[in-house]
């Protein structure tokens, strides 16, 4: 993955609006079709759309596409994303799921193995773990959604574990 930012950072390290279009389409799961569209999956989605949410000029969609299209790596990349799907955390209460949010520094390796190691040896079931990319977040967040709501006694022992900054069960 790193290899994938160097060479990202290496195409568009002089056109701040168009890194934060590639950003966004890793973030968002959007990929290009060989027409040049932008898509979520089957969803077109428009220049405007992403424009938005990227904060960027319409036309920085365009020479984006462009420049991606015209580097045989970045097309192969950008044009086989695929979206992770719904991340159940806003919706976990309503569920009555458990939320686990672990901040995580800059030594991430075995952390993931690590917190559903402990959460396994407590007897709950994990419905899913969604790991923050660690090139695209500041503070990356590990979120592990579970079978049934987590004590908060379970913090501590979070925190023992080597990389975890932070935790928020709730």
């Amino acid at each position: 993955m790193i290899e994938m930012w160097e060479r990202i950072n290496e195409k568009f390290k002089k056109y701040p609006a168009r890194m934060r279009v590639a950003e966004k389409m890793i973030e968002l799961g959007l990929s290009i079709s060989e027409d040049g569209k932008i898509y979520c999956e089957n969803l077109k989605i428009s220049d405007k759309a992403l424009a938005t949410a990227a904060e960027v000029d319409r036309r920085a969609i365009k020479s984006t596409i462009e420049i991606i299209q015209e580097d045989e790596e970045l097309n192969n990349l950008f044009s086989n994303i695929i979206p992770a799907g719904t991340l159940l955390k806003n919706i976990a209460k309503n569920l009555e799921l458990g939320v686990i949010e672990i901040e995580v520094g800059p030594q991430s390796e075995g952390i993931l193995a690590a917190t559903t190691d402990l959460i396994s040896k407590k007897g709950i079931g994990i419905r899913q773990a969604y790991a923050e990319d660690t090139e695209l977040q500041k503070t990356p967040i590990l979120t592990i959604i579970t079978e049934e709501p987590v004590k908060g006694d379970l913090i501590n022992e979070f925190l023992k574990i080597k990389g975890v900054t932070r935790v928020s069960i709730y």
